[in-house]
């Protein structure tokens, strides 16, 4: 590895974690802002979802941003952008405030993902880039998970203002060490920005969010209710013909005729569903029912964190020799049987007992799934749609735990007790289920092993 490669891979890992990292954060935090800014489990959703919204409808176009304008130049606005809105979440007034701010980080935030995994796809090819996209996996997917133990820790010491004022220091530390780097452009005709497609995508998005996250307020049968989840209906529809009339599509439909990137996006969306319920939700059942202080909620995921960390690199490894298929397959069923053993808690929330071992085989099947996930989606396609093929699949992952999010209240009802936590349990176990079958019967792994032998030739 060169000097400027590891240069690229540093700051493309320090550019995502940021972003994934305040994706998860926040969970351990949600009952500290709650009772401070007060709004209960509605305003927690919103905190959550705000954030995700625009990251997952703008990240699509963030990908066209990086080829017309320069992929540094788009990673450098999209950090001080996030470091901006991390500021203004951590000085919010009240709860409208910080929802507000945490929609502006989330828009930010969506420059910096497919910018930074197209930067490694510029910088290495043949086995190298295999192995750049498995540590870049490994240390964004840690970033999911190890987001509880750092808010916690931040929560115990300080404040819950802290986890958002503390991005400054990520931002500062990889604008710094961008100064060296080339602002490449890719070669060709300047493509332009299909700003309805985006726009038409946001609408739609936040419509349904809205409906799904109010309707406990307000009831189904309210037009407050309907009226926005048909528009978001609507546009969700108006997106997809969009998309496949307009010449220049944010999303270019004709990549999902590729049975990997197809099915590996559908694996993407169940798996991440679940792993987002997972996160929100025990970090905030430990906390409100449980007992645990923040610092505690988030040592409680800090498995995860460990196990990723040692065995992701290395099922990256082993899906490039052996193919992806029986990684995705048995690693989300993993994940299911520890999700299935949180059904053992009960009103004492005992976690050396009771959690633990469910936390355990969810690290686990994680480690085993993430790396070859996304070499299975990334490795289908193209070297040159590589950067809206991350933004596409990294979309997907957000706004799979922007809807599960929302959708919660349906499973677990408007107050966390055991039944209700037994009930998203079931919900993460049964999704995760879902992404192996999907696995199974989608995933054919010589798509990713022609692709290889084609590029070493």
């Amino acid at each position: 590895m060169t000097k400027q490669q590891r240069l690229v891979l540093v700051v493309s890992i320090l550019a995502s974690f940021v972003t994934f990292l305040d994706g998860s954060v926040v969970n351990v935090a949600l009952p500290a802002i709650v009772r401070e800014l007060h709004g209960g489990l509605t305003v927690q959703q919103w905190v959550v979802d705000a954030y995700l919204v625009t990251l997952g409808s703008l990240m699509l176009i963030a990908g066209s941003f990086s080829d017309l304008f320069g992929r540094k130049r788009v990673l450098l606005a999209g950090l001080w952008g996030f470091g901006i809105t991390s500021l203004l979440c951590a000085l919010a007034p009240n709860g409208v405030m910080l929802i507000l701010a945490r929609a502006l980080q989330g828009a930010a935030g969506a420059l910096l993902v497919p910018s930074s995994l197209a930067l490694i796809i510029s910088a290495f090819s043949g086995a190298a880039q295999g192995k750049a996209i498995g540590s870049w996996t490994a240390w964004t997917g840690i970033a999911f998970v190890v987001g509880p133990l750092v808010g916690g820790s931040l929560i115990q010491a300080f404040s819950w203002r802290l986890i958002f004022a503390i991005n400054v220091v990520p931002v500062l530390l990889t604008s710094w060490l961008m100064r060296s780097m080339e602002n490449k452009k890719p070669a060709g005709q300047r493509p332009k920005v299909d700003a309805v497609g985006a726009l038409a995508c946001a609408i739609g998005l936040g419509g349904s969010v809205y409906a799904l996250i109010e309707q406990s307020h307000y009831g189904w049968s309210s037009p407050l209710i309907f009226g926005p989840l048909a528009v978001g209906i609507a546009a969700l529809g108006y997106f997809v013909w969009h998309e496949r009339r307009t010449p220049q599509p944010m999303v270019p439909l004709d990549l999902f005729a590729v049975r990997n990137f197809a099915f590996g996006n559908i694996a993407t969306f169940a798996i991440y569903a679940g792993l987002s319920i997972a996160s929100f939700l025990i970090t905030i059942f430990v906390q409100q029912f449980g007992g645990y202080s923040a610092l505690n909620a988030g040592l409680a995921l800090l498995p995860v964190t460990l196990i990723m960390f040692v065995l992701s690199p290395r099922a990256g490894t082993l899906a490039g020799r052996y193919g992806p298929r029986l990684f995705m397959t048995f690693g989300p069923l993993l994940g299911a049987v520890g999700f299935f053993l949180l059904l053992r808690v009960d009103r004492s929330v005992n976690y050396w007992t009771q959690i633990l071992p469910g936390i355990c085989f969810f690290g686990l099947g994680l480690a085993v799934t993430v790396a070859p996930l996304t070499a299975a989606v990334l490795g289908s396609i193209a070297s040159e749609h590589a950067g809206i093929g991350s933004a596409i699949n990294n979309a997907v992952a957000r706004i799979a735990g922007l809807l599960a999010i929302a959708g919660l209240g349906l499973i677990v009802g408007p107050t966390l007790d055991i039944s209700s936590f037994h009930h998203g349990a079931v919900a993460m176990a049964l999704l995760l289920v879902l992404g192996g079958i999907v696995s199974a019967v989608g995933i054919r792994n010589n798509q990713v092993v022609q692709k290889e032998s084609a590029t070493q030739q």
